[in-house]
């Protein structure tokens, strides 16, 4: 089983203030035991290639993503060619991505109180998402997750634990084990495969 990070931010991202460079998230995860990363900037696809070397001297796996603003809502698009993922702009262009392309789309924080998140678009476009993030920011008197994880048994879809991770010490607090082989396309095809469990 692989210990992944789905959601994942660096200092390249353009609308959020990151401290850490990919380097030192490789770093940081490679101390904590991880296997894999998808870093998911907001609304770009970072280029992992350059950091692929790195990555694999500490046993980490760079999978691409972007956490994609489609019509306001969040959505993680992840091992996606980065010139399709960044064009989609609605929930229509993202039918039309997933007919012909094999990525995976999370759901991330999808009930959570924000303008942001999915909220009732989940609900009516549940075909266009393959699994739902369990989030690590929660409390046992206050937890956004549990609208979430009750969706994703209602429709049959994996539940991967995420950490959304803005700053290093969001790590090791929530992640996801796959049953797969380390690399991004065996990652993705596990998860879909629901060969996927949460930690937290």
């Amino acid at each position: 089983m692989l210990k992944v990070e789905l959601h994942a931010h660096t200092a390249d991202d353009p609308e959020d203030y990151i401290p850490h460079s990919v380097d030192d998230l490789v770093d940081r995860l490679a101390t904590l035991g991880y296997d894999a990363v998808a870093i998911t900037l907001h609304n770009r696809q970072l280029d992992v290639m350059p950091h692929q070397p790195y990555a694999a001297s500490r046993g980490v796996v760079l999978i691409p993503g972007v956490e994609r603003s489609i019509e306001g809502r969040h959505t993680l698009l992840i091992n996606f060619p980065a010139d399709e993922a960044e064009a989609v702009n609605s929930f229509d262009d993202l039918a039309r991505l997933r007919r012909h392309e094999q990525g995976l789309v999370v759901a991330p924080h999808p009930y959570f109180p924000v303008p942001s998140c999915l909220q009732s678009t989940i609900d009516r476009l549940p075909d266009l998402f393959d699994a739902v993030e369990m989030h690590a920011l929660y409390t046992p008197w206050l937890n956004f997750n549990r609208r979430a994880t009750a969706w994703a048994r209602r429709h049959q879809k994996p539940i991967v634990g995420n950490g959304d991770v803005h700053r290093l010490g969001q790590l090791g607090t929530t992640w996801s084990r796959v049953d797969a082989e380390p690399s991004a396309d065996a990652i993705c095809a596990a998860i879909k495969a629901g060969r996927v469990e949460v930690d937290t």
